[in-house]
């Protein structure tokens, strides 16, 4: 029932101009950042010659490249999630999914998948962008890799966090708009880390940044799967009892 639930709120995407219009914009805001991107180091790779270990193309282009879709991913997600659970409250067809044969799990879980697709989607057309650059250069893999994995990471955190807003929202609107705020915060939080004191040490781990920026230099950290894991965990474990509250209501 998960892959169905998936495949209902995907469908219901594509079946609507939301999805295209985003993946539309989105990928011509990111081929553009991508040319400019480009055209920085064409102008930069002569001075590059002076330097025995002067960064490469996979630095000056790929990690800015995916650094710049974690914003956008930021921008449009609560689009996205904003009428996953908010919507079916809203047109009062939430009791019709619990009664039917699915558990609430299995709805969050469905509808999650559903949007990470989406998010995969946008995040594989990325990647051939500097794949494309293989035909006239040399590519560090494991560096466009552990991006890849990054922003993956990341969309994945966007998404849980847009899904629970929605959970707990009868309107789209408010959703949207508390998921914005809430990613805002927690991609700021690093920020806030200016003494090194232990409870801004403690901000900055929860930063959703903190974690994902190590990422965009190659540095692979088993603790930064793990934050991730557990962001992802918390979220839909809300979501689920935010689910189940509303069905004991009816």
């Amino acid at each position: 029932m998960i892959f169905t639930i998936a495949a209902r709120e995907l469908r219901s995407l594509f079946l609507s101009p939301l999805a295209w219009v985003i993946l539309a914009i989105v990928q011509f805001i990111l081929t553009y950042f991508f040319l400019i991107y480009v055209e920085q180091f064409i102008t930069l790779q002569p001075s590059f010659a002076q330097y025995t270990n002067a960064p490469g193309v996979t630095e000056i282009i790929v990690a800015p490249l995916f650094d710049t879709a974690g914003i956008i991913l930021l921008l449009i997600t609560p689009i996205l999630t904003m009428r996953l659970v908010s919507e079916e409250r809203r047109n009062r067809t939430l009791a019709l999914l619990f009664s039917a044969p699915v558990s609430m799990t299995e709805i969050i879980l469905g509808k999650y998948l559903g949007i990470l697709v989406f998010n995969f989607i946008i995040i594989l057309l990325l990647t051939m962008m500097p794949l494309s650059l293989l035909s006239g250069t040399n590519l560090d893999m494991g560096l466009l890799m552990s991006s890849f994995l990054g922003l993956v990471l990341l969309a994945s955190s966007f998404a849980a966090i847009g899904l629970y807003m929605s959970a707990l929202s009868s309107q789209p609107t408010i959703a949207a708009i508390s998921t914005f705020g809430v990613l805002l915060l927690l991609w700021i939080l690093d920020a806030a880390s200016t003494t090194g004191g232990e409870s801004e040490r403690v901000i900055s781990y929860i930063s959703i940044l903190r974690h994902f920026q190590p990422m965009l230099k190659g540095v692979f950290s088993s603790s930064d799967i793990i934050y991730y894991l557990l962001f992802v965990s918390t979220f839909l474990i809300l979501s689920i009892r935010r689910l189940d509250a509303d069905r004991l209501q009816h």
